[in-house]
């Protein structure tokens, strides 16, 4: 039955006005904390240069007919990066993204992402962000837990907090023993695999092994949550500055709740070369693997020395509804599922 049926519609109209409070909740709760919403542009030179994200590419053309390769952004990271080094200091958005290659109960290849900003503070305020957003749904949608299946948890505890060095510990895995030297020890990772029953490839490189233990032992041993899964090794960190007091990690982490990943907040990266240098290999990567790779945005990297040192963190509203309203599959928060 198709989503636009009369009484398909109807059995989902609950769902969807619960949406609509919670996002109401949401922008008052930022608008009371001082925060500044923003709209950034959906058509962007560069979508995103992380290896495994894949964009919709399209061309646009100007007044002058001339063809000009335009992406859909992944997120509106860059934008936001921008209007920090701009002069804006508090900062959040709802934002629609898009991102190829996705689908399944908890994916789409459009949804919405909630995505803010704190100048001058701590990455750690985020922690507290995400649990006051959690508390501010839950309230919104009338609830006392998230629910995702079988799968509760009560959105008012505060999250557990733990790093991955800890968790792989749990494992039998020694994490930060495999990142002393200045390149990630592949050896050595995969030496440690079988304490924790996970089989290494063949040709597998250090982030590989690294994900294989994530996703087969780390991520579903963390409980119904809410958990922040905390200090991800300095080769995952992406666009997060490394932790100065244990370069080996970054100050990047992930919020779980009913085993669900709901948010990714970074100590955000200000050193244009190191992120050059890192968006350069993810894109030698990205085209050894799937032959392509995007533009890097140099108006992201001039922008970068003008930032100020800031926190950001983006989180699936769609999800956060989801486990809000117990829906089982992300299409039944949307108002208008993607085809």
């Amino acid at each position: 039955m198709t989503w636009w049926n009369r009484d398909s519609h109807a059995d989902r109209r609950p769902v969807l006005l619960a949406r609509n409070k919670i996002v109401t909740a949401i922008r008052r709760w930022f608008e009371d904390q001082g925060f500044t919403e923003v709209d950034p542009a959906y058509l962007v030179i560069s979508p995103g240069n992380e290896t495994h994200l894949h964009a919709f590419e399209t061309v646009a053309m100007d007044d002058g007919l001339t063809p000009r390769t335009r992406y859909l952004h992944t997120s509106p990271e860059f934008a936001m990066k921008k209007l920090l080094a701009a002069g804006e200091d508090k900062i959040f958005t709802l934002s629609r993204v898009w991102r190829n290659r996705e689908g399944g109960p908890r994916h789409a290849v459009e949804f919405t992402m909630l995505e803010w900003y704190r100048a001058h503070a701590p990455y750690e305020v985020l922690m507290d962000d995400c649990a006051a957003l959690m508390q501010v749904a839950a309230t919104a949608a009338c609830v006392t837990e998230f629910r995702h299946r079988e799968t509760t948890c009560d959105p008012f505890a505060a999250p557990h907090r733990t790093t991955l060095a800890a968790e792989f510990a749990r494992h039998g895995i020694d994490l930060l023993s495999t990142l002393n030297s200045p390149k990630p020890d592949t050896a050595a990772l995969a030496a440690q695999l079988p304490n924790a029953g996970v089989a290494p490839g063949a040709d597998d490189s250090w982030s590989d092994l690294f994900s294989r233990v994530l996703t087969a032992r780390i991520e579903p041993a963390l409980g119904p949550g809410p958990v922040i899964l905390d200090a991800y090794p300095a080769p995952e960190a992406a666009l997060a500055r490394r932790n100065p007091a244990d370069p080996r990690t970054a100050e990047r982490f992930e919020l779980f709740a009913c085993g669900v990943e709901l948010a990714n907040a970074f100590g955000e990266l200000t050193d244009a070369r190191e992120q050059r240098a890192r968006f350069t290999a993810d894109m030698d990567l990205k085209q050894t693997i799937y032959g392509t790779r995007y533009p890097l945005d140099e108006d992201l990297l001039a922008a970068l020395q003008h930032m100020p040192p800031a926190c950001g963190c983006a989180l699936g509203l769609d999800r956060l509804v989801m486990l809000a309203t117990g829906a089982p599959r992300l299409c039944d928060v949307q108002w208008t599922p993607p085809a």
